[in-house]
């Protein structure tokens, strides 16, 4: 039995995308976009997720595309005038989907659009989805609890109070859309319980082209983070759950990328070498396995 009957018409079905691949879109989700009349969709996984299924299916979706994509300080449509389109297309008695990247109600006011779409007496349901904030960590290798390591997790944005956070090394942070924040948020986190030597991951465009890991310090990762060009979309993880990461051993045994691995390895060592404390940075690229 499941709990996701065929969508109305006049309806709206607000779809978790999940990170950016098709592999990592719900079942339900899929039928949804593959029956929707309009699709009014985010930048952020929603069109990637889009493009792949097109192209999976050798066709394009009979769909039409709203994209109302929004990017770090760039928002071209307001959110007030995205909750209008959902009722106005709706209103046309269209199957209406709002595809949203990662989880609907993980970060993506999808609680506001709910509310704003069942105010104008229009019926809409909630597909969730695969947030960035465990899938993106889990690609690195990093487990948000681990018995013995950390017992509990916090997802935040840069833009929160992070100085507000309790809880020392075992309480994972998970920080989405940090970056433009990261220097910040490494210093109001480094003078609670956890202090200036708490592992750091940022992962970044976890399931795009450009998948990479940078590894560090709550004292150390902006440093590096600079002297790489680390830039969004990307997730910052806190605490000592980095350290299983296989990108933060020295060995960097992992079975993702052979060539990366070996060079990582290397550069990690010659950076210990070179000076001589356990601060550094340990980097390795991800690359995609689909």
């Amino acid at each position: 039995m499941t709990h996701f009957p065929p969508q109305a018409p006049g309806s709206v079905l607000l779809v978790g995308a999940g990170p950016g691949d098709l592999g990592l879109l719900t079942v339900t989700g899929l039928r949804a976009l593959e029956r929707a009349e309009v699709i009014v969709a985010d930048r952020l996984g929603a069109r990637t997720v889009i493009d792949q299924l097109e192209q999976e299916r050798g066709a394009a979706l009979d769909a039409e595309i709203i994209d109302v994509g929004k990017q770090p300080g760039h928002h071209p449509v307001p959110q007030d005038e995205i909750n209008a389109i959902l009722v106005e297309q709706a209103k046309r008695g269209l199957r209406v989907v709002r595809l949203k990247g990662g989880d609907p109600f993980v970060f993506g006011r999808g609680g506001e659009e709910i509310a704003h779409v069942r105010a104008a007496g229009i019926d809409v349901h909630v597909v969730p989805g695969v947030t960035s904030a465990n899938s993106v960590a889990a690609l690195a290798g990093i487990p948000l609890t681990h018995r013995g390591v950390a017992t509990s997790y916090t997802v935040a944005t840069g833009h929160d109070q992070l100085s507000e956070l309790g809880g020392g090394r075992d309480h994972t942070v998970v920080v989405l859309m940090g970056v433009g924040t990261l220097v910040h948020s490494a210093m109001v986190l480094a003078r609670g319980e956890r202090g200036s030597d708490c592992p750091v991951a940022i992962i970044e465009d976890g399931f795009g082209d450009r998948q990479r890991v940078t590894i560090g310090t709550l004292g150390t990762i902006a440093f590096h983070a600079a002297r790489r060009g680390v830039r969004s979309p990307a997730i910052i993880v806190v605490g000592d759950v980095v350290t299983l990461s296989p990108y933060a051993d020295g060995a960097f045994t992992s079975a993702l990328d052979p060539a990366a691995t070996h060079t990582a390895a290397t550069n990690v060592a010659a950076t210990h070498t070179a000076a001589n404390h356990s601060a550094a940075t340990h980097t390795a690229e991800l690359t995609r396995n689909t």
